[in-house]
């Protein structure tokens, strides 16, 4: 008897080919589509207004879903995962941002819907597996489920995995991981998947689509002009529209590009409202050597006992950086790079690899330059500064 797998269909065209090679290998495959935000609304589940969508994209993905899920004969269902979105990822992105930090919401969503809420949904409806269509590849070993980098090194989305649970991901599946983004949309065609086949890639926050981040943002977190002063010279050198919009290491949307450019974000001081930027010695400022990694979700069965060299990346698609890690406590680990590594912030993830196998990852708690913290840095030096 063929083993029943729930597919999220999205209404791309990743899904959309899982979908078809599911059913080529002789699974018994359901589609469901998932609603994580709620674009019809004038308010949000607080009561707070948001922005409303002339056209909502997110009903073009169903019909595009329905499109694909019709035209290759498979069952479509649609579920709701709007509360649980907005407990588990949106609240917690809101609350990152007030501090001043720079959350991963895609990470938040895959760990907790469509690999926590979504599997629950599965398992209540009897299925064994579930099946998405990401850029990586799951091997289940007796002993545990490796998960690999996507063969497609461009589109490769193991990052955004580093939360999945092992148990989740013991019953998972990722029928694309293999195939290269070209692949993917040729196959596409020759199905003749017309609402997905040439459709553009998805590039906006999980589930909430394609905004301009800024604006969208504000509706929440209201802005609140401010300092851009130079950390060199404590001289205030422009203005910011609301520090909590800015990500270290930042260089475009500064408004200070003429002004003996180019210029890049080193800090943040979030109680003050200033924002503090560089346009030399970016290593004094932007390189650290170490951070601590906390909520750290580890995929192999056994932690190392003492220090572990292998590699990690600090942001999507940055380089592999050489790496030592040593847990200090269950979840939590120091991760030291002598080496020195640009823009490593705070709120962000660290994700750790041993060749193609994403070992896990955490949340970047702290981050250090020759064991001083990089925050406690600026501080010192806008204190000595004005004495």
């Amino acid at each position: 008897m063929a083993q029943k797998v729930l597919l999220g269909l999205s209404g791309g065209v990743d899904s959309a080919v899982a979908a078809y090679i599911l059913k080529e290998q002789g699974y018994d495959v359901t589609c469901a589509f998932m609603r994580n935000w709620d674009s019809f609304a004038n308010n949000d589940i607080m009561g707070n207004p948001t922005i409303q969508d002339d056209v909502c994209p997110q009903e073009q993905d169903y019909l595009d879903a329905k499109a694909v899920a019709d035209k290759l004969g498979l069952p479509l269902l649609r579920v709701d995962f709007v509360k649980e979105y907005w407990d588990n990822v949106f609240t917690y992105f809101l609350d990152e941002y007030r501090k001043g930090r720079t959350p991963n919401p895609d990470i938040l969503c895959n760990k907790y819907i469509k690999f926590d809420a979504f599997m629950k949904y599965a398992r209540k409806l009897g299925f064994d597996i579930l099946a998405t269509g990401h850029y990586a590849q799951v091997e289940h070993t007796p002993l545990y489920s490796r998960m690999l980098r996507g063969a497609d090194s461009n589109k490769d989305q193991t990052y955004f995995l580093c939360q999945v649970s092992q148990d989740a991901l013991a019953h998972a599946l990722f029928p694309i991981g293999n195939l290269n983004k070209a692949d993917v949309r040729e196959i596409a065609q020759k199905l003749e998947l017309e609402s997905v086949a040439t459709k553009k890639d998805s590039t906006g926050i999980c589930f909430i689509g394609e905004r301009n981040f800024k604006e969208f943002l504000q509706n929440y977190l209201p802005s609140q002009d401010g300092d851009i002063v130079d950390i060199h010279s404590l001289e205030v050198i422009g203005r910011h529209i609301g520090v909590l919009y800015y990500t270290i290491g930042q260089r475009k949307g500064l408004g200070i590009g003429g002004n003996k450019g180019p210029w890049f974000v080193v800090g943040k001081d979030v109680h003050k409202n200033i924002l503090y930027v560089t346009n030399g010695n970016e290593k004094d400022w932007l390189y650290s050597t170490s951070c601590i990694v906390s909520g750290v979700n580890w995929l192999r069965p056994h932690k190392p006992e003492n220090e572990y060299a292998c590699t990690a990346k600090f942001r999507y698609r940055q380089q592999d950086h050489e790496i030592s890690l040593q847990f200090i406590d269950e979840t939590t680990v120091l991760v030291c790079y002598p080496q020195g590594v640009a823009s490593v912030t705070c709120g962000q993830e660290a994700v750790f690899y041993d060749g193609q196998e994403c070992l896990g990852g955490g949340v970047i708690e702290e981050v250090f330059c020759d064991g001083i913290s990089m925050q406690k840095k600026i501080e010192e030096h806008v204190a000595h500064g004005k004495n």
